[in-house]
């Protein structure tokens, strides 16, 4: 069932069949992190977990951030990750990237990969989720819809409004509305600068200095490894039926959530949308306003955290390392504050 990964030892993947769409086969894929068979494994992580962690990767994406499991995995967590249908590893040449027409369909996915978590560490073990953009739209929706089920919720730049205001999202909804009852799959003409994946892979100008000797922060020397047939440049094409569900979800979230777990959102401190390269984008979210995502905190739940991490980027743990540091450093203290991360018994 499980099988070595791409990401090297300490990685392995299991890929689990859904019901078939009207594309064809439908399959989503879990990747987990094996401390003991990792050899970057951080000091200290224990050998027996207390929690299980789930996270969910944003559009255009699919799991390839190592640290991020490390890190999970050295606080006390059994760290999974999935590849949505139609992403990264669950992608199959008769499909179109990316695409559903409602943000529900991926229930499936989600359970499936839980029957695996559960049937591997008992249904006792606290659950906490991890969202990233529309990640997070998808698990803050699912947190809502399945009171009870997790013990924390973890928000990395969560998608939970349309760009623009929410005047903007109300007007164009019905055009959207109309477009996919007559075309779901027409691809929309949106631009993609492709600025975000200059941050991504270090790219710089020639006015931008080199590395300083010695550092070895892959965000400011070698960019971030990924493999470019799953998350591509330019992005995938969107889909007038995906972002139709995609509205739809954000239209829920503006109603007001009640997530009945702990939450954490941990944005950027700034948002800087430009047609132009500036190196300020280093340290600023160039995909979403965060002053958006902000007003949103409130309504998704009982207990909100927010916090505002000065220069990060639209992944604030893909950010520079002293970024990374201080959000890892916020989630571990917010994983032992909020979350009952001890098991009855253990």
């Amino acid at each position: 069932m499980w099988q070595p990964d791409e990401l090297g030892p300490g990685f392995e993947y299991s890929t689990l069949p859904l019901m078939d769409d009207d594309e064809g086969a439908v399959v989503t894929t879990l990747v987990r992190h094996v401390p003991a068979n990792d050899p970057l494994a951080l000091h200290a992580t224990p050998s027996a977990p207390r929690f299980a962690f789930l996270a969910i990767h944003g559009w255009n994406e699919y799991f390839f951030h190592a640290e991020l499991a490390r890190v999970i995995s050295s606080a006390g967590g059994a760290f999974y990750a999935i590849d949505l249908r139609k992403y990264g590893r669950s992608q199959r040449e008769h499909q179109s990237a990316g695409y559903i027409t409602s943000i529900s369909d991926y229930d499936e996915d989600i359970h499936a990969a839980l029957d695996v978590i559960y049937e591997n560490h008992g249904w006792d073990i606290p659950l906490v989720f991890y969202g990233h953009s529309t990640g997070g739209l998808t698990a803050a929706l699912w947190a809502d819809r399945h009171p009870g089920a997790l013990s924390g919720l973890v928000l990395n730049a969560p998608w939970l409004e349309f760009q623009g205001a929410t005047i903007v999202r109300q007007l164009g909804t019905p055009i959207i509305d109309s477009l996919a009852r007559i075309s779901p799959e027409v691809i929309l003409p949106l631009p993609d600068t492709g600025f975000y994946n200059r941050i991504l892979t270090a790219w710089r100008d020639e006015h931008e200095p080199e590395p300083e000797e010695g550092d070895t922060d892959p965000f400011t020397t070698t960019g971030w490894s990924f493999n470019p047939k799953w998350r591509r440049t330019p992005s995938t094409p969107v889909r007038a039926g995906w972002l139709l569900a995609i509205l739809h979800g954000h239209a829920q979230v503006a109603k007001g959530l009640d997530i009945s777990c702990p939450t954490i959102v941990l944005t950027s401190n700034a948002t800087l949308f430009s047609d132009k390269w500036s190196p300020d984008m280093r340290s600023a979210d160039t995909v979403l306003d965060v002053e958006q995502i902000w007003r949103r905190v409130p309504s998704l739940g009982r207990v909100t955290t927010l916090i505002r991490l000065e220069g990060a980027i639209h992944d604030v743990t893909l950010s520079r390392a002293a970024v990374r540091t201080q959000a890892f450093g916020e989630i571990r203290r917010w994983l032992r504050t909020y979350v009952k991360i001890d098991r009855p018994g253990h």
